[in-house]
């Protein structure tokens, strides 16, 4: 519409300039040392929709991390929108990677680096900004509801007490979140579905303190060679998990799914140019964009022992550490996994060591229905503005709540994500491209117009 084309051309800059305030703050939630930039943000948040309209915001305290709730409610016979996103980021490590600091937002052709500049501060924002764009203009078609959480990136352990205390408060009619990505700008598409996560950590003890590498080499178990040979064993010459039971819930998908999975435009040289790799790597039979969505995994995260520091030290280590992370699909859950895999790695250790495997956190995998009128109205929304009509995908990532959201308010959820597979989310130089940023605040209310008409 042309009020809100106008408004936000007339307020981008200040738009622009507000994202850059809400990078500046290391919401880590992972580190402790990070609790108070924590609150700061939610503060932040809960200032920002104040001032976008939102008639009521509040912060709730949980056992961890702050909620921030906001809503705006023009008519109870109007439909109502929740909105869902999260303001905490992934730790920022390795620094020195990084071209600028990680958060000092910096704006190179027209790219913005920051950590949580695309996950998910720059995404969640536009909503925020498109609740300021509807409100100011008069031209709300909806009910709008917020609830940007704080831990997300870790699992969100205090996110369904307060769902299952709060079903009034969340009441609505569906939930619509960015926290995806797009295949391009070219080539707009919605993800139909995110994978569920299994997270573990592993520590493998062999003699009971560091023993010297000459003197002791040879004749005790070394725990990282250990954990390293545990480790490979989880797949075979094909790339396939090994676990015994690991696919025994997994729905392939159709032919019918793999058939537009194929349509979609994938240059396969330009993703390895782009990552540096000589050639892709994954499971046999399943290409590169079906192994990213429609296939579970097992990556390792991270993997450490011994000695690390400057230097040279002949060290045969007592204990190795691993942690690992299953990306899962429908119909896996997360739980029986956790335990399969936990179960797994202590059953094929041999006896010259012992296994301590614990669980992080999971989530359970999700799929939107392409035929309701909520995903309607998204894609009519990005045809609007993008001119295309978008591709349904399947992402990659995963976001634990989607289930619990379902499970709990017995809504629906549509994913309207502007991001980029290429926007190093979880890595150095996290970016977003600032083209996108405004697109999506474009966007964004085109979805409350077409999802308040009649179904």
């Amino acid at each position: 519409m042309k009020e809100w084309t106008a408004y936000q051309e007339a307020n981008k800059d200040r738009f622009l300039n507000e994202l850059l305030d809400l990078l500046r703050i290391p919401s880590v939630s992972a580190k402790s040392e990070h609790n108070a930039d924590m609150i700061t943000c939610a503060k932040a948040v809960a200032n920002a929709l104040k001032n976008a309209g939102a008639t009521s915001t509040q912060i709730y305290e949980t056992a961890g991390h702050p909620i921030v709730y906001g809503e705006l409610m023009v008519d109870a016979k109007l439909p109502t929108v929740l909105v869902y996103g999260h303001y905490d980021v992934q730790p920022a490590e390795p620094l020195e990677l990084w071209k600028s600091g990680p958060f000092e937002p910096t704006i190179v052709e027209g790219k913005i680096y920051a950590r949580g500049a695309c996950d998910d501060k720059g995404q969640f924002y536009m909503h925020v900004k498109a609740l300021e764009m509807m409100s100011k203009t008069g031209s709300m078609k909806t009910n709008v509801k917020f609830i940007i959480e704080g831990e997300e990136e870790i699992g969100s352990p205090n996110l369904a007490h307060f769902v299952k205390n709060h079903h009034d408060l969340l009441k609505a009619d569906v939930i619509l979140i960015s926290d995806t990505a797009m295949i391009s700008m070219d080539t707009p598409s919605i993800d139909i579905g995110v994978r569920g996560l299994s997270y573990i950590e592993l520590e493998v003890t062999g003699p009971n303190r560091d023993l010297h590498s000459g003197v002791y080499g040879g004749a005790v178990a070394n725990p990282i060679t250990i954990l390293s040979k545990m480790i490979a064993s989880c797949h075979d010459e094909n790339n396939h998990i090994t676990i015994p039971g690991f696919y025994d819930d997994v729905v392939d998908a159709s032919d019918v799914e793999r058939q537009k999975m194929a349509e979609a435009p994938f240059d396969l040289q330009a993703f390895s140019d782009d990552l540096g790799i000589k050639e892709s790597w994954g499971e046999k039979g399943y290409s590169t964009n079906e192994r990213t969505g429609i296939r579970p995994t097992l990556e390792v995260n991270g993997i450490w022992g011994g000695y690390t520091g400057e230097g040279a030290k002949t060290v045969l280590p007592s204990k190795a550490y691993a942690k690992i992370s299953c990306r899962l699909v429908p119909n896996q859950s997360s739980k029986k996994i956790t335990a399969m895999i936990l179960e797994h790695f202590k059953k094929i250790a041999p006896p010259t060591v012992t296994v301590n495997a614990f669980e992080h956190h999971g989530g359970e995998p999700y799929i939107t229905p392409i035929d309701s009128h909520a995903y309607q109205s998204a894609a009519k929304a990005i045809k609007t503005t993008f001119g295309k009509d978008p591709i349904p995908v399947r992402g990659g990532g995963s976001i634990p709540i989607c289930s619990l959201f379902e499970q709990e308010l017995g809504l629906k959820i549509v994913f309207m994500g502007f991001g980029l597979d290429s926007d190093n989310l979880h890595s150095p130089n996290e970016k977003y491209d600032i083209v996108n940023f405004y697109k999506g605040i474009e966007t964004i209310p085109y979805f409350h117009q077409y999802f308040a008409e009649t179904k």
